[in-house]
């Protein structure tokens, strides 16, 4: 091969090399703002965290959540409907570009992906009606309440409820709710998510949140690497902190303000 030929395709080479870096050093972020679009992998069968409403669209807080980010992007939000077991992949294989899914951080997948801060609590709580005076452990003393046998909820229940409190312990969630839909018992321990379910089953309950057992935050999950995504998502989160923004939602779908969140 003469030199110019050679020189040519080394050229060409040089230029594929330059175009593919910089496709990659784009990421996420850039893809989005061009698209104007960002995809977001949402839970539809967790409420109050996400689920189908009457008119057949998604609905909860981290619906709402994902539609405030796209917003402060100035994007369409694309939602993308996941499941526990396939939301951390949809992230990996460039399915979605945010999780917004009751997404708890550990190590094992901060291995496979990135955490933006938390935006929201989740929490094992005591729920009960509006007319019971209850906000502390001490306000349940001489009351009944119905928890699930050996959950999480019956043993951070147990070390809060003083003695004269009547825990009536049932074998399962389905049962634990029942008791208290039914009148058996004046509060109900479990989770955001079993409540949150509850209340939308019985709207006529005017059931409300007590005071927390056990608080375990939310996070955003990013595409490993993502850095220009996670950090402007993260910018957004901490000025919706600063404004009351995050307070809001989480009033409006858990019926108390998501607090002091981990950055």
């Amino acid at each position: 091969m003469n030199p110019s030929p050679r020189r040519f395709l080394l050229a060409l080479a040089a230029l594929a090399w330059l175009a593919a870096g910089t496709a990659s050093a784009q990421g996420a972020l850039d893809d989005v703002l061009k698209a104007r679009e960002i995809r977001v992998a949402i839970p539809t069968d967790f409420p109050p965290y996400g689920f189908v409403g009457t008119d057949l669209k998604p609905q909860g807080l981290d619906i709402e959540v994902a539609q405030y980010i796209a917003a402060k992007l100035g994007v369409k939000a694309e939602l993308v409907p996941v499941t526990s077991a396939n939301r951390i992949a949809y992230l990996q294989t460039r399915k979605a570009d945010l999780v917004i899914s009751t997404l708890g951080k550990n190590p094992e997948r901060e291995k496979v992906i990135d955490f933006t801060s938390a935006y929201a609590p989740f929490y094992i709580a005591v729920f009960g009606p509006r007319t019971l005076a209850v906000k502390v452990p001490a306000d349940i003393a001489g009351k009944s309440i119905s928890v699930t046998r050996g959950s999480v909820d019956d043993m951070e229940l147990t070390k809060v409820a003083p003695p004269s409190t009547e825990l009536r312990r049932f074998e399962d969630n389905n049962a634990t709710v029942s008791a208290y839909v039914a009148g058996q018992v004046q509060l109900l321990a479990t989770s955001a998510q079993v409540a949150g379910a509850m209340m939308v089953k019985n709207p006529q309950l005017p059931t409300e949140y007590k005071f927390a057992l056990k608080d375990s935050p939310n996070f955003i999950g990013v595409g490993k690497g993502e850095d220009k995504l996670r950090t402007r998502v993260n910018e957004i989160l901490a000025d919706a902190r600063k404004s009351g923004d995050l307070d809001r939602i989480a009033m409006k779908w858990l019926g108390r303000p998501a607090g002091d969140l981990p950055q």
